[in-house]
């Protein structure tokens, strides 16, 4: 497998602007760590959307401008966020009494590796990345709807998208949708889906980059963005 990344992959907010995109107006939803915290950033214009975060806030919105940063106001990441009109702090085991009582319409988080059938790994023991699971399960078998953002490929170019994971399994069969840097595919019936390509990549580069028998249908199309930093 090749390494570095391909010359037409999305960036970061370009992926976090993809995912803002499909997420209902009037929605709870959960980000994860890391990539999925850009998604407060891109919220449709005319949409409202209530932002969930386990440490202990309702409707948190964008990251504050550089200089404005408070850090007393934090989400899960310890990254600085504002507030919406009607925000709400409470004990983050209120917070997870919200996730496990099935109140979070959609959790989007990282992954290390998903399989073909939904099962999502994104933690693992050792030292080399997050070495604990976090709120992770909850949210995986709490949320009603599991959205994953992710690279295509790890930095050594091996596939993250597999027909078993090799990690810890964080949630079994709950992963119902991926957004890469390189496509949008969705998990149905037992296999990857295909729904959108970024322009520039080709079905059979992909396909290398992936570790499972990807699927075209009739509503597979090419995957635009706006240039964004």
């Amino acid at each position: 497998m090749s390494r570095g990344k391909h010359p037409a992959a999305l960036t970061r907010a370009q992926m976090a602007w993809r995912a803002a995109q499909d997420i209902a107006d009037g929605a709870y939803v959960n980000l994860g760590i890391g990539i999925p915290e850009l998604v407060a950033q891109f919220v449709p214009a005319g949409r409202h959307v209530v932002y969930h975060s386990e440490n202990g806030i309702l409707g948190f919105g964008a990251a504050p401008e550089k200089g404005h940063e408070d850090y007393d106001l934090v989400n899960a990441g310890k990254k600085p966020v504002t507030l919406q009109p009607g925000a709400a702090f409470f004990h983050h085991a209120d917070s997870f009494a919200m996730i496990r009582g099935g109140h979070i319409d959609l959790a989007i988080m990282g992954a290390f590796q998903v399989s073909q059938t939904g099962d999502l790994a994104n933690w693992i023991a050792g030292t080399d990345a997050i070495p604990a699971v976090g709120g992770a399960m909850d949210l995986a078998t709490g949320a009603k709807a599991v959205q994953i953002m992710t690279e295509h490929v790890t930095r050594d170019g091996e596939p993250k998208l597999l027909e078993r994971c090799t990690y810890p399994l964080t949630g079994v069969g709950v992963v119902s949708r991926i957004v890469t840097d390189l496509a949008v595919i969705r998990v149905a019936d037992g296999g990857f889906l295909l729904e959108e390509l970024v322009d520039g990549v080709g079905f059979d580069e992909l396909q290398a980059m992936t570790g499972a028998p990807l699927r075209t249908g009739a509503e597979t199309r090419r995957l635009r963005v706006p240039v964004l930093a």
